[in-house]
């Protein structure tokens, strides 16, 4: 099981987003997930809470601009500080290139539903523009309304349980994720009527998840821009 960030990366973007100095490796479509090549999905934050004086990963999010993040509106906890670290590989050892920014504003969607998983996105603002760079990048947008193919292909990052219970992973992981049309995954043996159309599918192995992992699960696609989050406990992907 993967976690933490699901996105989906397209085609044809400009230049000024959604293209890593690092390419991140396709060639394997691994079961279960595999380790990233370092900095390859540089849009990639660690999103960290405070707790007995030391700041711990709880979920993944996606740079959108220098100042702007988007995460799960599940991940944010209004009696919480956080802060979001940018330009990681491995969240244990010491990286040079990393960046530790301060959270001046975060925006939790007004419509958010935690019964219905409905609406499970949050803004961040940083206290402070971010320096760019090789290993700090902005995902894409994709334009208002664009729907995928059956079977796109697409990718969960994140850090989060290797398996059920099992321990986070230090590594950033990624795992191949194709999407789920509507009719599919509206069925009764997948999500039935939970899934809006608002709400976008992939998954279906039974094997990679977003579930487990550090939540805010983001997809992404060639290109790369962010499609969307994953809903609490991958709400909006299928895994036996």
């Amino acid at each position: 099981m993967l976690g933490s960030v699901l996105l989906i990366a397209f085609l044809g973007y400009a230049s000024s987003c959604g293209v890593p100095t690092y390419m991140p490796n396709l060639a394997n479509r691994v079961v279960g997930g595999e380790d990233v090549r370092p900095h390859s999905w540089p849009w990639q934050v660690s999103l960290q809470y405070l707790k007995d004086d030391t700041f711990r990963h709880t979920c993944g999010g996606s740079l959108i601009s220098s100042q702007h993040v988007l995460t799960a509106a599940h991940c944010i906890s209004k009696d919480k500080t956080y802060r979001v670290l940018l330009g990681k590989n491995n969240l244990v050892e010491e990286e040079a290139d990393a960046v530790a920014a301060a959270v001046d504003t975060i925006f939790v969607h007004e419509k958010w539903n935690s019964f219905l998983v409905r609406n499970d996105i949050a803004l961040i603002k940083l206290a402070e523009p971010v320096e760019l760079s090789d290993t700090i990048q902005v995902a894409c947008l994709p334009p208002e309304g664009s729907l995928l193919a059956h079977d796109y292909p697409c990718y969960v990052t994140g850090w989060g349980r290797l398996w059920t219970n099992g321990p986070i992973a230090d590594n950033l992981q990624q795992g191949f994720l194709p999407i789920v049309d509507h009719t599919t995954c509206t069925k009764s043996d997948w999500w039935g009527s939970m899934v809006t159309q608002k709400m976008v599918c992939a998954g279906g192995d039974g094997v990679i998840s977003a579930c487990n992992v550090s939540h805010s699960p983001e997809r992404q696609v060639q290109g790369w821009g962010k499609l969307g989050l994953l809903g609490e406990n991958g709400a909006n992907s299928k895994s036996s």
